[in-house]
């Protein structure tokens, strides 16, 4: 007797249900304690960085200057800032920081978490940054844009193409 194979589920994938699910300040965490776990798991790693101190704290300030500033320009145009709430988007953001990136809020936490793995002087620290640009981009920016063009059509595709997505 043969069984018939079901056919896959429909509706949204695992993937897709991480979408917009993970706050970004908790994922800035959730890398933060992952980059210090593995630099404990693995000193031979450890990179000599000269002056890592004020390069460290240089990197975060910066990633502390550049979200904040993004934070400010939407309040300025009156538009939400809140990452779940992308339906509620009332202006595409322009001026400022947005001149340079589409998403400079993520841009800073990056630059933050490249301080704190300058901080750790550790190879596996570094490897993670490339890993939350992608898991970033995937589950928050590459949403939040697909909303951004759905609102705003041609306005956002022309922003797109004059405007890097983070630098």
């Amino acid at each position: 007797m043969s069984r018939a194979k079901r056919p896959a589920p429909s509706g949204p994938s695992v993937l897709s249900a991480l979408e917009l699910r993970i706050p970004p300040l908790a994922l800035v965490a959730i890398f933060g304690v992952a980059m210090w776990c593995g630099a404990r798991a693995a000193p031979s790693l450890f990179l000599a960085i000269p002056a890592r101190l004020v390069v460290a704290a240089a990197m975060a300030a910066l990633g502390g200057a550049v979200s904040l500033a993004g934070v400010l320009e939407f309040r300025g145009a009156r538009t939400t800032v809140s990452p779940y709430r992308p339906d509620a988007t009332s202006a595409i953001v322009r001026t400022g920081v947005y001149r340079y990136s589409r998403n400079p809020m993520y841009l800073g936490f990056l630059f933050m978490l490249g301080g704190w793995a300058v901080l750790l002087s550790n190879a596996f620290a570094l490897a993670l940054l490339p890993l939350f640009v992608v898991f970033m981009s995937r589950f928050q920016v590459v949403p939040e844009e697909r909303w951004l063009m759905e609102r705003f059509g041609d306005e956002f595709a022309e922003y797109m193409t004059k405007t890097r997505r983070w630098l």
